[in-house]
């Protein structure tokens, strides 16, 4: 992908319309990875997840990013940026009763899909673009976003919108992929993977801990904390080859033609295996703060 020769108003809206289009087509392809519809990797804990059941390890992440959130016994507004399927939100309704919750997404499939999981549930999805959504300012006590910032190249637009929908004192917790150092700064190798991995899962960019610090930082965050949990994360992306062997076989003998969607898909899950080989470049974090 040659992002120079594109203008990068062109760029971003080209990345948009081509990651709406993966979604839309490759979303029920995660059913695969996640019988929860869980589009993200999982969080390992000894003795607690079993490193064998991705399920168990998918949804355990779910629950460190919630429990991150404190989320008290008074009524609860919480907005999922960049929701996917939803599988976070219901995780959060099933553990408290006294949360409304609130996806934005831009693909029509996650919507229509999502909404029917949510069904009977204090929960609802929108079809919103997370930059600029049409929620009021100080609306909301709680933020997530997890592996969506990504594919806006974890702009600080990105973190301005949610800290406009956060009320003075809401939570906002982000996990997510990040590059240790500058791009610039990688290895061939790392180059390597990380332009065929944001080509393929369609990722504007991926930014760095510091640059997500500062971010947060100047538009009035505290109690900022960034935790690397690379090794937490690893054996999840461990099962990436599996899923993408057992995914293929599937579609073999269930005579069904590989859309072009879900081969990028595959690629992509390669290219981030590939990625966190390089643990020099590569990291996996949980970041989380307090608006003041």
């Amino acid at each position: 992908m040659k992002i120079q020769s594109i203008p990068h108003s062109s760029y971003e809206e080209q990345i948009r319309i081509e990651m709406v289009d993966f979604y839309n087509e490759a979303t029920e392809d995660y059913l695969f990875w996640s019988k929860d519809y869980n589009m993200h990797f999982g969080y390992f804990i000894p003795f607690k997840t079993n490193p064998f059941k991705r399920d168990s390890m998918l949804n355990q992440m779910n629950k460190q990013v919630i429990k991150r959130l404190n989320i008290g016994k008074t009524k609860h507004r919480l907005v999922d940026l960049g929701c996917g399927m939803g599988a976070t939100m219901r995780y959060a309704l099933n553990e408290y009763n006294n949360v409304l919750a609130y996806g934005v997404t831009m693909s029509d499939f996650q919507v229509k899909k999502g909404n029917g999981l949510l069904k009977g549930k204090n929960g609802i999805i929108l079809k919103e673009n997370y930059n600029n959504t049409s929620f009021q300012s100080n609306s909301f006590n709680s933020a997530v976003a997890i592996e969506s910032f990504c594919h806006s190249g974890h702009k600080y637009n990105s973190l301005k919108e949610m800290h406009r929908l956060l009320k003075p004192g809401g939570r906002f917790v982000m996990a997510d992929a990040l590059l240790k150092r500058d791009m610039t700064q990688l290895c061939k190798g790392g180059k390597y993977a990380y332009h065929r991995l944001c080509s393929h899962w369609n990722l504007e960019k991926l930014e760095t801990p510091q640059f997500i610090k500062k971010s947060l930082e100047d538009l009035g965050f505290k109690n900022i904390e960034i935790e690397n949990v690379s090794m937490r994360v690893a054996p999840s992306v461990l099962h990436v080859p599996f899923a993408i062997l057992g995914f293929i076989i599937k579609k073999f003998f269930g005579f069904d033609n590989l859309k072009k969607e879900s081969s990028h898909n595959l690629k992509g899950s390669f290219y981030a295996l590939l990625s966190g080989l390089h643990m020099k470049s590569f990291g996996y974090y949980i970041i989380s703060a307090t608006k003041r």
